[in-house]
């Protein structure tokens, strides 16, 4: 079982990971602890489905490059976020069905440039 997966984000970008995160994806904040929360950044749950929730936390990094090949996946509603995340005017780039037979699925770009996917359950 997966409890969370770390990206990263430059200083100040919070508001902007908030929107998308929590806004486009409709995923709940996390409240960070104390000790970590000075640290700036922000958590999300990810919701399961058919399994536990994981969470996904995003960590300020100096010198942030964002991750071009690395990334995340999430199990969702494929149609219902690629709908959600286009509308909010990021990209979507489906995937070629042949590379993963029966997985529809997508890749897309957080607010600072992360590489995530989002595929079929």
């Amino acid at each position: 079982m997966l409890h969370h997966v770390q990206i990263a984000a430059p200083a100040g970008s919070e508001d902007r990971l908030r929107k998308f995160y929590a806004g486009v994806l409709g995923w709940t904040e996390l409240d960070k602890p104390p000790l970590l929360a000075k640290r700036g950044g922000c958590w999300f749950q990810v919701p399961g489905r058919g399994g536990p929730d994981a969470e996904l936390h995003v960590g300020i990094e100096d010198e942030f490059r964002p991750a071009r090949k690395a990334h995340p996946a999430f199990v969702v509603d494929v149609d219902a976020t690629a709908a959600a995340v286009q509308a909010a005017g990021h990209p979507v780039r489906w995937a070629d069905p042949a590379e993963i037979p029966g997985r529809r699925r997508f890749h897309t770009d957080d607010p600072v440039g992360n590489r995530l996917e989002f595929l079929e359950g």
